[in-house]
């Protein structure tokens, strides 16, 4: 946890999108978060970027196209809580900073490659900027939201690192006891501070109006 245009009306289905060999497809609405509608486009936009960041094909079957939703709920829940608190955010040159070293993480620091790569996604580099600013955004909003108070005993340190010490150990290859533990307890914090973000996200679901356009995942 340390270490990722909004449209709103109330017609059925959004302007056409665009025209190819004569025929309209048309960018249904296929969630409404509270006020905000979420369209086809969106999803068909995060599945593409999550398969691209996950190096993965991306699927565009109905069970992935619910599983898009269910996190875009999960961002319009957070983005309307951004919205209301005093929530320091990552500046575009954080966003900057994460892309280059996805850069040269993946692609060898060649810009040429990260292009061709997001061509055959269907992506653009915009959209890419957009998306990595974004779960920065998510990082440090967990982070400030959930991560303080979040404490773990020294008993709960230890006895994981008991159960789990050949993981640990395989993970840090000539650690000492205690950088054991230390990653012990950090495991340990993230689980606390994960189970805090869901608790948060269930109660912010039940407040809120949530309508799912039923055609729009098929």
């Amino acid at each position: 946890m340390r270490n990722g245009a909004k449209l709103r009306t109330s017609l059925l289905l959004a302007s056409a999108a665009l025209m190819a060999q004569g025929t309209v497809t048309l960018d249904r609405i296929a969630l409404i978060v509270g006020k905000h509608v979420i369209k086809s486009s969106d999803i068909e936009r995060d599945i593409r970027l999550t398969a691209f960041l996950n190096r993965q094909t991306a699927d565009f079957s109905s069970k992935t196209k619910r599983q898009s939703a269910e996190r875009l709920i999960d961002q319009e829940l957070i983005r309307q809580e951004l919205a209301t608190g005093s929530y320091k955010r990552p500046t575009e040159a954080d966003a900057m900073a994460f892309q280059s070293q996805l850069v040269h993480d993946r692609f060898g620091g060649s810009e040429a490659a990260l292009g061709r790569a997001l061509s055959q996604s269907g992506l653009t580099r915009e959209q890419l900027a957009t998306e990595l600013l974004w779960q920065l955004t998510v990082l440090r909003f967990i982070d400030q939201r959930f991560q303080p108070g979040v404490s773990v005993s020294d008993d709960e340190v230890q006895l994981y690192a008991q159960q789990h010490r050949a993981e640990l150990q395989k993970q840090n290859v000539g650690a000492s006891a205690e950088v054991l533990q230390a990653k012990a307890r950090e495991i340990l914090e993230g689980e606390r501070v994960n189970q805090n973000l869901n608790t948060w996200l269930e109660q912010a679901r039940m407040r809120t109006r949530i309508e799912y356009k039923q055609e729009a995942f098929g």
